[in-house]
């Protein structure tokens, strides 16, 4: 035994090499109709907001916020057909991080999830990983449809370290028995919360801080590879490959 009643692991970039929120995103438009415009304007105005200084906190509201009126059975269900389809692609899944999680359950620890996304698209995912528990950003459904709002904060920053001391307080045991995986700067106050940290990544704050408190370092996550989706055209010459630049840009970080 490692002697940890339980890991909690971030998800994207931690255990996935691409922001999962996202790719459904860009998924679920194309499957109920959208351009890809749609999906590149949406991301830009994220991106934007996260150039200008915003907190990730109220970028990952404005994520669900676009979300209104999208009916909650029709995303679960894309959902799960936008996992399968990374899983037929391929490399949606960090290795060091997959290895890690693999070794603590073949030691009986605890699996515990705790992501800023939300459960549709995070609950394909703790199924085929075999996570014992999943704590996320909750939005709102209401009459069977998203509101645009959130139940409680975001999984982020605060709430992530929050929710180390209750999982544990509620299994009988204390944070110094736990071990905690991230990869951003937003993963920071989980990691300090634990008794044991892993940095994945190369985030430049959490690795002064694994240098410092004496923390395990992975990998980054490398580059995931494209999904192919069904793209509109719109007959113009090199419309196709334009779209697909616009795509690769906003994505970029």
């Amino acid at each position: 035994m490692n002697g940890y009643r339980t890991a909690f692991f971030d998800v994207d970039g931690t255990l996935t090499t691409a922001p999962s929120m996202f790719r459904f995103l860009r998924h679920y438009l194309s499957a109920v109709g959208h351009p890809p415009t749609e999906y590149i304007s949406r991301r830009r105005e994220l991106k934007a907001m996260n150039e200008v200084g915003c907190p990730r906190e109220a970028t990952n509201r404005a994520y669900f916020a676009s979300l209104e009126g999208a009916d909650a059975g029709e995303v679960t269900a894309l959902a799960e057909d936008w996992f399968r389809e990374e899983l037929r692609a391929g490399g949606f899944f960090h290795e060091h991080g997959v290895a890690a999680l693999r070794r603590h359950q073949q030691d009986g620890t605890r699996i515990v999830f705790v992501s800023g996304s939300f459960p549709a698209v995070l609950d394909p995912i703790a199924e085929h990983l075999g996570a014992d528990e999943v704590w996320c950003t909750e939005p709102e459904i209401a009459w069977g449809r998203y509101t645009g709002n959130l139940h409680r904060p975001p999984m982020l920053s605060a709430a992530k370290a929050e929710t180390v001391r209750a999982v544990a307080a509620a299994h009988g045991t204390t944070p110094e028995h736990c071990i905690a995986y991230g990869d951003h700067i937003s993963d920071l106050p989980m990691l300090r919360t634990a008794g044991a940290a892993v940095v994945v990544g190369g985030d430049k704050v959490l690795r002064t801080h694994a240098r410092i408190h004496g923390w395990s370092l992975l990998p980054a996550a490398p580059v995931p590879p494209a999904l192919d989706l069904p793209l509109w055209h719109t007959g113009r010459p090199g419309s196709l490959a334009a779209v697909t630049n616009e795509v690769k840009e906003v994505e970029s970080v």
